[in-house]
């Protein structure tokens, strides 16, 4: 009886191993599912405000929309790498535009979490918390953290989701315009759909002081729908990753190596009076490994 006892277990143990390497399995093609060319729709709305200044004048409605490409740049046992090419422009004259980049890790316990004021804590979150999990980490156009956090990708009636709520700095579209609020709660839900995929959100706008409770100030919605295209739609931003993904290697490598140092991270938002992305767009400069380092390192504040 012992020996079919022990067998059983052994075979128990067998069975989940194989049911939680095939989930895995269906969670990376559910991935890389989100890469292709896409044209693609950003609508978002404020849904409630709660200011108590009766002078308060909510962010327009905003509609946009565009052409993006999402290349693979990384696809291991445990990750995977998508970077966002924007074409826009005239068909005959395209113009790339290097757009977001989100990574994917697998059972990933090593965070940065946005605090406040361009500061990310780093955060080590306990295996057993993140088992089966993938986290997604966000980056900016020039590599630096954006957001991220970690959620189980879920596969029920042929709907595959993922969906986590995390703090960000302010979006591109608002942090221009808005000085009233300072850090985004967002919850962002990713899912796969018939013609390709959508990223759902629904953000808190938040007042976040050192020593006080946050105080929301408005809440929004965020719809953007990638709508799958052929591939050949996008063959600019192919060439354009071609011709530069050598280049921004050197980049993620060196902010790969920032964040290894697993300590708390504050970047400065302008070096001689612009942010980083405009250090490292000018025509003028050279990416080289060294080049490279030493502009990434002047952001980084002591």
């Amino acid at each position: 009886m012992k020996r079919v006892a022990i067998f059983s277990v052994f075979s128990l143990a067998f069975v989940f191993a194989a049911m939680a390497q095939n989930k895995k399995e269906q969670d990376k093609k559910t991935i890389k599912d989100m890469c292709g060319c896409y044209e693609v729709s950003f609508d978002f709305a404020e849904t409630f405000e709660y200011s108590k200044d009766t002078a308060y004048v909510p962010s327009k409605v905003k509609h946009d929309k565009g052409l993006e490409w999402v290349q693979l740049v990384d696809d291991t046992a445990d990750k995977i790498v998508m970077q966002h090419l924007l074409i826009v422009g005239k068909p005959d004259s395209p113009h790339v535009i290097k757009h977001w980049r989100q990574d994917w890790l697998y059972e990933n316990t090593d965070l940065y979490t946005y605090d406040v004021n361009n500061k990310w804590k780093y955060v080590q979150l306990p295996r057993e918390e993140v088992k089966g999990q993938w986290s997604q980490k966000v980056f900016q156009v020039d590599d630096s953290p954006r957001y991220e956090g970690s959620a189980t990708w879920v596969h029920v009636d042929g709907k595959s989701s993922w969906e986590n709520t995390t703090d960000a700095p302010l979006p591109r579209r608002e942090y221009t315009k808005r000085s009233d609020y300072n850090v985004t709660v967002r919850t962002n839900k990713h899912a796969i759909t018939n013609e390709g995929w959508i990223h759902d959100q629904d953000n808190n706008k938040v007042i976040r002081k050192e020593g006080q409770e946050d105080i929301v100030l408005a809440q929004e919605k965020g719809l953007n729908t990638y709508k799958k295209v052929d591939d050949t739609r996008c063959l600019a931003a192919q060439n354009w990753w071609k011709e530069n993904h050598q280049d921004w290697a050197l980049v993620r490598a060196k902010w790969d190596a920032v964040f290894a140092r697993k300590s708390n991270l504050h970047l400065n938002a302008k070096v001689d009076d612009k942010p980083l992305y405009a250090h490292l767009f000018a025509k003028e400069f050279v990416k080289s490994e060294d080049n490279i380092d030493k502009i990434i390192e002047t952001f980084i504040a002591k």
